[in-house]
């Protein structure tokens, strides 16, 4: 089937783009790949306990008695507000022999690693979380494995869960859950809805997802290979014509008073809702990261306007000069003006910086002006956020709530620990890091980027170990001096000489090791707030171990990822206990895991668990366990950009009107 993509309408009736036509076909997308750059081939079903069939009954009394507990004991099992014990004739294979592994965690044998072996306990929790969703919420947005609820966002759903984790199930060759979500997308997803939406979230995650989904499916076609992929099928352009839907619709939030996109989207009329907070602002990092998943779709389908529409946001923001590369948080999208002095790389500002070397590795290094403005922020985190713990000397990426001319603060969110892996991607471009000191173009300023890249790594990963589950609290506080030491006071501004050759940097910080009584420097120097606690099972320390293994490949990252890994299983897991069934007199009951969920205290034994499994713990946490116990080759950095929610699509060169149409203004 030849791919006519859809247009959808305005509010003011005109058409967008000029796709008809263009008969893009999967055989006719790889082909345009090969052209510019080479790539590798790589139901709401509760559980209950089966009535048992009653026996011939002498005498009528006990047979009305019978009846009725029968009649009980169906509505007992039914009921949703009943409490559902699960068959063991029913349920619990793979998260039976997943609960029987997590019992052996704390003897594990000092043999030698099998990392096969790992990543195959990692495809197992995904299994397990995957397979309960499938019987107790299929197709709706949340699910809340603990009492089996859901509900969905808008009317009908958005395929939140199923979306968002298709192209892991892809990555893991999980062919018969890729065919049973590839059917819902096929039946019931629809981008018509009359809600608002955010646009943000739903461009990394669903366009994201069915852009990836849509790669995935035509260049690695032994990764769950299904038939409806294939090149001929009747829908073998699903994918595509399901996200450019999605991306027809969405573009109705960039039609603001500058480009800036609004921060909610309704879907039906395709219009831009503004926001009902903080002043109507958009959040800058939700703004400037929505650029990679509509470049790579002008891309395959020959669509200038998703290109130059994205490309705008990025030239509004440099046009407010932003200070030593550091944008404010807020940023209203009626002007294009920042919107108060609020800098960090936590929540609303964290992937404006991982767009920025994203975009430029995404279209192979053709477009230097996003190299540009990366180089620009790291200069201005080094100078103004990078500080020193007290005691140990742990390097902390802080925030300036007043600007920079305001104090430092010493909160790290989780969100931040994306930053280790992505400094090392910037310094080598996904290379080996052996083989990038080799290039022409290395430096002291990377070498340095490598230092900043490893001691943030060992921050992130403190935070965990500082827990009394394993699992790092959403944010963390560090001890300062009083006049906090910063990275220049350590580390003055690397120079080279000329003929010298680059060098390797030290870090400063004092090891992570234990101590009988608890009093590790390191363990001062983190302080948790009681409204701080929480871990919602985030993907970004664990992303940032896999890309530090891709490209300075020590073992290390690997070794820290299966502790995280294991502390994840062990204390986030909803266990069930399996009784027998009733014509099973004989069968003793038996426990199982059945999903895992978020944690309200994670640093308590045992911890204070929710009710909630997020959509980025199956599309992005595990998938980044998998690919980091898996060999380096698999799904490589060199070929590949992950967007901000672990969708991969590939790296591909400009061409036609696929080109970066702005400039940077003259600074003062």
């Amino acid at each position: 089937m030849s791919f006519q993509a859809r247009q959808a309408h305005s509010p003011l009736g005109q058409q967008r783009g000029g796709l008809a036509g263009l008969g893009l076909s999967t055989n006719k997308v790889g082909g345009f790949f090969e052209s510019d750059r080479a790539l590798p081939l790589y139901k709401d079903k509760p559980y209950f306990t089966p009535r048992r069939t009653a026996p011939r009954r002498r005498w009528r009394y006990i047979g009305a008695v019978f009846s009725l507990c029968a009649l009980l004991l169906f509505w007992y099992a039914t009921s949703p507000s009943s409490p559902k014990l699960p068959s063991a004739s029913g349920s619990g294979g793979k998260g039976h022999e997943l609960w029987k592994w997590m019992q052996t965690l704390d003897d594990e044998p000092s043999a030698k690693v099998d990392w096969e072996a790992r990543r195959e306990r990692v495809r197992d929790a995904f299994l397990v979380s995957f397979e309960s969703y499938e019987k107790e919420a299929w197709g709706f947005d949340e699910y809340h494995p603990k009492t089996g609820n859901h509900r969905n966002m808008v009317e009908g759903g958005l395929g939140w869960m199923i979306v968002d984790a298709l192209d892991t199930m892809m990555i893991m060759n999980l062919t018969s859950q890729v065919r049973h979500a590839r059917q819902w997308i096929s039946t019931s997803l629809k981008h018509d809805q009359d809600h608002d939406v955010s646009t943000f979230e739903t461009t990394i995650r669903m366009l994201g997802g069915l852009l990836s989904a849509h790669y995935l499916s035509t260049q690695y076609p032994t990764l769950a290979p299904i038939a409806d992929d294939d090149i001929g099928a009747p829908e073998e352009d699903l994918y595509i014509e399901k996200a450019t839907d999605l991306a027809n619709r969405l573009l109705g939030a960039f039609e603001s008073g500058s480009g800036i996109p609004y921060s909610s989207v309704n879907l039906n009329k395709s219009m831009g809702i503004k926001s009902h907070a903080d002043g109507g602002a958009a959040s800058t990092a939700e703004a400037t990261s929505v650029q990679l998943e509509f470049k790579y779709l002008a891309k395959l389908t020959g669509e200038a306007e998703y290109w130059t529409t994205v490309e705008k946001v990025m030239e509004v923001v440099d046009k407010q000069h932003p200070s030593e590369g550091l944008v404010p948080i807020f940023i209203h999208p009626d002007t294009g003006l920042f919107q108060g002095q609020n800098i960090r790389l936590g929540s609303r500002g964290d992937s404006y910086y991982e767009y920025t070397i994203k975009q430029y590795l995404q279209t192979s290094e053709q477009e230097p002006i996003y190299k540009e403005l990366w180089d620009e922020s790291m200069q201005g985190i080094r100078k103004n956020l990078l500080a020193f713990s007290a005691k140990a000397q742990l390097m902390v990426l802080g925030e300036r709530p007043g600007g920079l001319d305001g104090p430092l603060s010493p909160k790290m969110d989780h969100l931040v620990c994306f930053m280790p892996g992505t400094i090392a991607l910037g310094a080598t471009g996904g290379q080996l890091l052996s083989k990038a000191r080799q290039s022409p173009g290395w430096s002291q300023q990377r070498e340095e980027e490598i230092l900043i890249s490893r001691e943030l790594m060992k921050t992130c990963w403190a935070t965990y170990r500082k827990t009394a589950t394993g699992l790092a609290p959403e944010i963390s506080h560090f001890v300062f001096d009083e006049s906090p030491v910063m990275m220049s006071d350590k580390y003055p501004q690397p120079a080279v000489s000329a003929g010298s050759s680059p060098q390797e940097l030290k870090g400063i910080s004092l090891p992570l090791t234990p101590q009988a009584d608890g009093s590790e420097p390191w363990r001062q120097d983190i302080n948790i707030h009681a409204m701080d606690r929480h871990n919602l099972q985030r993907p970004e320390t664990v992303e940032s171990l896999f890309y530090m293994y891709r490209v300075i490949g020590d073992e290390m990252y690997r070794e820290w990822g299966w502790e995280m890994f294991k502390s994840f299983v062990k204390h986030t897991a909803v266990v069930e206990t399996l009784v027998p069934a009733l014509n099973e007199p004989e069968g003793v009951p038996t426990q199982h895991i059945k999903s895992f969920t978020s944690l309200g205290n994670a640093d308590t034994i045992p911890p204070e668990s929710r009710d909630n499994m997020e959509s980025f713990w199956m599309a992005e946490t595990l998938k980044y366990f998998y690919l980091l116990f898996s060999d380096r080759d698999f799904i490589s950095l060199e070929d590949h950009v992950f967007n901000t929610e672990a969708h991969p699509m590939p790296r591909f060169k400009l061409g036609g009107d696929l080109k970066t149409g702005w400039e940077r203004k003259p600074r003062q």
